[in-house]
């Protein structure tokens, strides 16, 4: 769709430079981290408040121009592609932290502020925001697709950490959901119909979240295994024995190659899990002499111990840089990424399952995971233009989400759904559809916001 002059004017009138529709500007919010492709948006708007939000979306409403919501860029599932045309809001510039309520474990934060920025401005107070996808991503951008990431396990995602929000309707409303107290029973929860929403339902303007003490206390490990299956029935088994971890991550034996050839780490071909351990002295101690014998049961050998914050921050960037890592493997390549996540006692045996799969395809497919919490991630790489390789990758992928479903799991544990799970949406929910698609009518009904985006088309 392209914009008509009279939006083009009034939406120039109110932002000035902030309005472009030049071709570099177009681009660079047309492109996806992954394989999915589609036009560059018509024009880039870069609102810096609230009140700008709301009027560009009362534009946009009356001139029927389907808005997508933009942080970093980073979402792996093409949410931010502009697949039907029309503006790409970045909200980027809108990066101020608005409070800190140390006393209440609580900030404010407009969208654009990064997980990273925050944390930074934390420092002083012996608080952190915990939720950790990898990407230094915007913190509006991981509460519109529910981020997850590698300390899910001991401190929730962003489901359980956001408290209240600030949305801009379709119509430039502005609304607020939730409170700052610690728990309400006043009507529908509309913070967590928001939260993973994927701005297919509003603009999230300012977010109020829930903060975490630091703890007294971190260590952090990895060690290898023989063997995919001996790696996750561990993580399985210290779950069950109630461990407290705070990070417990598995990669296979193509990521961990991916990491020494990328980040120049030391590890042996083969599975490994990376762990971390949060509190107390003597608890970090007896957490991770306790997680010791449990690994060795499993077979877990060459135990190494992260023993300062330098070797923790190179432990876990190699980790968070598991995207860049693996694609180096196949230099040229793209790749469809694919989550799941199922219950922990099916964890084992789906992980061998999408293995043998990746192995039947004749694919490279590096495999990660935050399994701590049952999620895990297959890096499937393929050359731009092979079409043959992309469909088996994509078969790979719909199989992977299908036995998650068979076993009560999803189709997708912290990536979102975008474009690229969006087919699989109704085998998972059923006639659940339909009430994501009243709401989705009620809240837009001109269908502005991010189309073609996480709700299937009726049959």
């Amino acid at each position: 769709m392209q914009i008509d002059i009279q939006a083009a004017e009034s939406l120039s009138q109110l932002l000035g430079a902030r309005f472009s529709q030049s071709q570099a500007d177009r681009e660079l919010h047309g492109a996806s981290e992954t394989f999915h492709r589609a036009p560059p948006p018509d024009a880039v708007v870069w609102p810096v408040s609230t009140e700008e939000v709301s009027a560009i979306m009362r534009i946009c409403h009356e001139h029927r121009i389907p808005v997508i919501g933009w942080g970093t860029g980073t979402s792996l599932e093409g949410h931010a592609l502009a697949t039907q045309g029309g503006i790409v809001m970045d909200l980027m510039k809108m990066d101020r932290v608005l409070e800190v309520r140390a006393g209440d474990l609580q900030a404010s934060v407009q969208p654009g502020v990064t997980r990273e920025a925050l944390n930074t401005e934390l420092r002083a107070t012996g608080l952190f925001f915990p939720v950790d996808p990898g990407a230094n991503a915007s913190l509006g951008g991981m509460a519109a697709t529910r981020a997850s990431g590698t300390a899910a396990v001991r401190y929730g995602t962003m489901r359980d950490n956001v408290l209240a929000l600030e949305v801009v309707l379709a119509d430039g409303t502005v609304i607020r959901t939730g409170t700052r107290a610690a728990k309400s029973s006043a009507g529908y929860d509309l913070t967590a119909l928001f939260v993973g929403s994927e701005g297919t339902l509003g603009i999230i303007t300012e977010l109020t979240l829930r903060l975490h003490g630091q703890p007294e206390e971190v260590a952090s490990a990895v060690c290898a295994f023989a063997t995919l299956e001996e790696a996750v029935e561990c993580v399985t088994a210290t779950i069950q024995s109630g461990i407290p971890m705070a990070r417990i991550e598995f990669v296979d034996g193509d990521a961990a190659q991916a990491f020494n050839q990328f980040s120049g780490g030391h590890l042996r071909d083969q599975p490994h899990l990376m762990v971390e351990f949060h509190g107390s002295p003597a608890s970090v101690q007896d957490d991770a002499r306790k997680f010791g014998e449990l690994a060795a049961d499993f077979g877990g050998q060459g135990f190494d111990w992260a023993t300062t914050p330098e070797d923790r921050a190179a432990l876990w960037k190699m980790r968070h840089g598991a995207y860049r890592a693996c694609l180096a493997l196949r230099p040229g390549a793209t790749a469809v990424v694919t989550d799941v996540c199922v219950p922990m006692s099916y964890l084992a045996e789906a992980v061998a399952a999408a293995a043998a799969d990746i192995k039947a395809e004749g694919l490279i497919g590096p495999m990660v995971g935050h399994v701590g919490d049952g999620n895990f991630h297959s890096q499937l790489l393929v050359m731009p233009g092979d079409e043959a390789e992309l469909a088996a990758a994509k078969r790979v992928a719909t199989r992977m989400a299908e036995r998650a479903i068979a076993v009560g799991g999803t189709i997708t544990g912290e990536h979102g759904v975008g474009i690229g799970k969006r087919p699989l949406m109704r085998a998972q929910h059923g006639e659940a559809i339909g009430a994501m698609a009243a709401i989705k009518a009620a809240l837009d009904p001109l269908n502005i916001m991010n189309p073609g985006k996480l709700i299937p088309d009726a049959n």
